[in-house]
């Protein structure tokens, strides 16, 4: 996946109905928006610098819940008017994305199959994901916000459909990334004859895993 620039900000923006010149609205203010983004790069930042040891992960984990206030406002936001909808379910899939990532890593540090390299090699291509998709919606954000950029609606409308697919995309890989790290330890288990305690980390066995 390439290098992605510098994203966006902005949650909901809306066409105002019955006008030759429609006017994009913001319908939420942009900080569930920012305050998402900011999450997830503080997120990525402390990965990259905490130990690889449960006590270590405490502060991205802090950072994580002290975020979720903006996740969970933002299901209380409902967008219906065109190209709203595909904005917020952009802002849900970064958040969504962040979420994968702590709940998996956090058991990833107690599992003994990993070792402590890695354990730094994961939480590295977890930190890079995370960082590329909070790119995404910044310059989403920019796009949708009225006064970011002269574009027009049909202009916008395409951007918001282009940065919806990618962090549709981006928000497959991390699931992809984290069933593939998870089925490493599986298999490790299996030829200890242990899987009983993979599968009370992570779930009963489930062929997205293995």
């Amino acid at each position: 996946m390439k290098q992605i620039k510098t994203i966006v900000m902005g949650l909901a923006c809306l066409l105002a109905a019955g006008t030759a010149n429609a006017q994009w609205v913001v319908s939420d203010p942009g900080n569930l928006a920012q305050g998402i983004i900011n999450t997830v790069k503080q997120i990525a930042q402390t990965s990259t610098t905490a130990k690889n040891t449960l006590d270590g992960f405490k502060e991205t984990a802090k950072v994580f819940e002290q975020g979720k206030r903006y996740y969970d406002a933002l299901k209380d936001v409902h967008d219906v008017i065109k190209g709203g909808v595909k904005v917020k379910k952009s802002i849900e899939m970064v958040a969504d994305i962040s979420e994968i990532y702590v709940r998996n890593y956090q058991k990833m540090l107690g599992d003994p199959n990993y070792t402590p390299d890695e354990l730094s090699t994961i939480s590295f291509g977890y930190a890079k994901l995370l960082s590329e998709s909070a790119d995404i919606l910044q310059d989403l954000k920019n796009v949708v916000n009225i006064t970011g950029m002269s574009l027009s609606d049909a202009e916008r409308l395409a951007i918001i459909d282009q940065s919806y697919k990618r962090l549709l995309e981006y928000r497959n890989l991390v699931q992809y990334y984290t069933n593939k790290n998870i089925s490493v330890s599986y298999l490790r288990a299996k030829k200890k004859n242990d899987t009983d305690r993979v599968m009370a980390l992570y779930g009963s066995a489930d062929e997205r895993y293995w």
